[in-house]
């Protein structure tokens, strides 16, 4: 709707395009649209229309200044109210601790963040600018704030937290300074950090109302109002009915970036309004807007197993793959198996429908795709919608089996007809073992060579020694290959490998004398050998593709936190062995977070994917480049004699990103603070490597910050500069 309102300026940033007014006891948030030159007390005419929001916001279609004045005087704030919002973009003082005071950047633009603990709570100081010298000898000092209230969010745009925008240093008044330097009270060891700790839980319980969605006895519970949803932890033992109208109590805290309740008790009210899940996709799924949220999503049954305490289904969707899960209670050693449900059991291969609560199982949204499962309200939330393709590998399964039993039958026959034939009786159970063994292989994940040259002998074996090999589309090669082939004296018998994608990955082949007439047992057995080929092709590139997973970063594709881990204990024993040296280099790429809040995540995804491709670049051929999350990498360096050796490797790592980064059409340049840790100098283990490698990176860091607050203006500091 239009509005045109006359009110006093609070609080202005302009790069951020934020402004604050107010009038009498009511503040507004404006969204100019053009360049605004303004400042605290200036009173002005604002037009424009209000926009849907949490808050009171008016996109400004014109904003006139009329006259400077007076800044409103602030109303006296405490903590409970600020986190209630009833002070929303109000101008309002607030007394309080700084228990953080640090600089940094927001949209290229120098920033100050203080932390101030009012007691009750700790709040969020936002300050343009800021001398270092200043806000360093606030730190542990009482204080009284003036500045415009406000909140933080998560995600979901739920309240996580309570903001103050000041507009300069001399809205901070000092009450009484710290009595002693924190910088110059003595160490503590990192192992007793905790002797001084003191904990008081004050936060009061809150009662929410919604939808049950998800409820697992004395452990948790969903509720789902809307799109808003959120967890409570509980102990609670009480029968609850998914689909109840519900209301709960606890204590509010804030686990994964997300909202939860914990201390909770529940109660039904009877049959609510059903939620209706969410049909999403992959894409939708990793954003991580629908956590714990009703969704449904379609995908194929990779494997089904049952744990100890639930059922877990894992399925592909979009080439990627995740797990659903139906909790079981606990089976105790008293339990019978007969007495617990049955498993609901789909063919491999199926196309299912999930229904159920997304979980987050780690990653932040705002840095990237998120990793989550499904967990599953009841066993009717799982359902088959389409059978599996006929040629999958239970029907390969089968196809062995039957051709298991033609051949016993045949066996048994021939033995009851001509008690002289055992010894072909022998023969065949032989043949028996042999594809038992090789079944055995198979689902065991044994190397694919070892499994081709096991199933070419067995064909050799059941045709009575004629050569048998396998020829892959690769160009490998498996089994007895004749050398007088293509000389006209053999007869050649192929079958095609099947696959369940389409095509054929190769060929099985057996080879006779050019003389004997073809046999109805040839084809039979090269049938056989085929499905068990396609079988084991399959699990082993099953098998290849998890391992690659749990080894690997699927975005950057290099290696993962777990494989730097494995990777550093064996440089360590090796070291310990040898006798030498080795350096770990901790990365971490500058401001990050602006491409993905600038340009969106998948112009940050291909940030991250070049910056990778780049730094491997500069790495040797024994050297290890690992993504630990985010925008956070680490290189190990096995061959360094020196720490002057890592530095060198450091400084190809920064030089590869002085190119600027060409991406959908943007121009993007970055830079990398880099930390470096020399073993066993800078520690003995693996982890103590880890702490001073990013203790090292973090002063680089600060270090590049002041000396380009130094050198460059506060206009020009640009960290992170784009072209369209």
């Amino acid at each position: 709707m239009p509005v045109d309102i006359q009110a006093s300026v609070t609080f202005f940033r302009g790069f951020e395009h934020a402004l604050f007014i107010q009038e009498g006891d009511t503040g507004v948030f404006v969204r100019p649209t053009a360049d605004l030159h303004v400042l605290p007390g200036d009173l002005v005419r604002v037009r424009g229309t209000t926009a849907d929001s949490f808050n009171p916001v008016v996109v400004a279609r014109e904003i006139t200044v009329l006259q400077h004045g007076k800044l409103p005087e602030p109303v006296r704030a405490t903590w409970a109210p600020l986190i209630r919002a009833d002070y929303d973009c109000r101008w309002v003082v607030v007394r309080g601790r700084i228990t953080l005071a640090e600089r940094g950047l927001s949209w290229n633009q120098p920033m100050t963040h203080f932390v101030l603990d009012t007691g009750a709570g700790r709040a969020e100081i936002q300050m343009d600018g800021g001398d270092p010298a200043q806000f360093e000898s606030l730190l542990d000092a009482q204080v009284e704030v003036t500045g415009v209230a406000g909140e933080d969010f998560d995600g979901k745009m739920q309240q996580i937290g309570v903001r103050l925008n000041v507009p300069s240093f001399q809205y901070i008044h000092v009450l009484n300074r710290s009595p002693v330097d924190p910088w110059s009270i003595p160490l503590t060891p990192m192992d007793r950090v905790l002797r001084g700790y003191d904990v008081a839980e004050n936060t009061p319980r809150v009662r929410v109302e919604g939808t049950l969605t998800y409820y697992r006895e004395s452990e948790m519970a969903v509720l789902q109002d809307g799109d808003k949803s959120i967890r409570v932890l509980t102990t609670q033992w009480d029968h609850l009915n998914l689909g109840d109208k519900v209301q709960a109590i606890g204590v509010p805290f804030v686990e994964d970036g997300l909202l939860a309740l914990k201390l909770g008790e529940i109660h039904s009210e009877g049959a609510g309004t059903p939620v209706t899940p969410k049909a999403v996709n992959w894409d939708d799924m990793i954003s991580g807007k629908y956590s714990f949220n009703l969704v449904s999503i379609e995908g194929t049954l990779l494997t089904q197993m049952r744990e100890q305490a639930r059922d877990v289904y894992v399925i592909s969707a979009k080439d990627r793959v995740f797990s659903a899960s139906l909790p079981r209670p606990l089976a105790s050693a008293f339990d019978s198996p007969q007495n617990r449900p049955p498993m609901h059991m789909f063919p491999l291969g199926s196309k299912i429908r999930i229904t159920g609560v997304v979980s987050l199982e780690s990653g932040d949204p705002y840095n990237g795709p998120i990793a989550f499962r499904i967990l599953l309200p009841n066993e009717d939330d799982i359902a088959m919608i389409a059978s599996p393709p006929w040629l999958g590998v239970r029907h390969l399964m089968e196809l062995v089996g039957l051709l298991l039993l033609v051949v016993f039958g045949v066996s048994v026959r021939a033995w009851l007809v001509e008690r002289g034939t055992r010894h072909k009786v022998a023969g065949m159970a032989y043949l028996e073992q042999r594809r038992a063994r090789i079944l055995e292989l198979i689902n065991n994940s044994h190397p694919l060579t070892e499994t081709l040259e096991q199933i070419t002998e067995l064909v050799s074996a059941s045709l009575g020694g004629a050569p048998c090999w396998c020829h892959l589309l690769d160009g490998k090669k498996f089994g007895n290959f004749p050398r007088q082939l293509g000389k006209g004296t053999l007869r050649v018998v192929e079958h095609a490998i099947p696959s369940r994608e389409g095509g054929t990955p190769g060929t099985v082949f057996s080879a006779f004398d050019v003389h004997t007439k073809p046999q109805l047992s040839e084809m039979t057995v090269l049938e056989m050998a085929a499905g068990l080929a396609a079988l084991a092709i399959e699990t082993s590139r099953l098998y290849s593709d998890l391992v690659h997973r749990s080894e690997f970063d699927l975005l950057t594709d290099v290696q993962n936190r777990f494989s730097l881990e494995k990777f550093m204990d064996m440089q360590i024993d090796t070291a310990n062995r040898r006798v030498h040296t080795f350096g770990l280099l901790y990365v971490d790429l500058d401001h990050f977070k602006k491409v993905n809040d600038l340009y969106g995540h998948h112009v940050g995804d291909m940030y991250l994917q070049e910056a990778s491709r780049r730094m491997k670049q500069q790495l040797r051929p024994d050297d290890m480049l690992a993504r630990l999350g985010g925008d956070e990498f680490a290189a190990v360096a096995p061959n360094v004699r020196s720490r002057a050796e890592t530095e060198e490797i450091a400084r190809r790592l920064e030089r590869c990103f002085d190119e600027p980064f060409r991406l959908e059409g943007h121009v993007l340049r970055g830079t990398v603070s880099i930390g470096v840790a020399m073993y066993p100098e800078d520690g003995a283990t693996r982890d103590a490597l880890l702490t001073v490698a990013d203790v090292s990176m973090y002063k680089a860091k600060n270090a590049r910050q002041k000396k380009s607050a130094r050198e460059q203006p506060a206009e020009d500091v640009k960290r992170l500069s784009t072209t369209a």
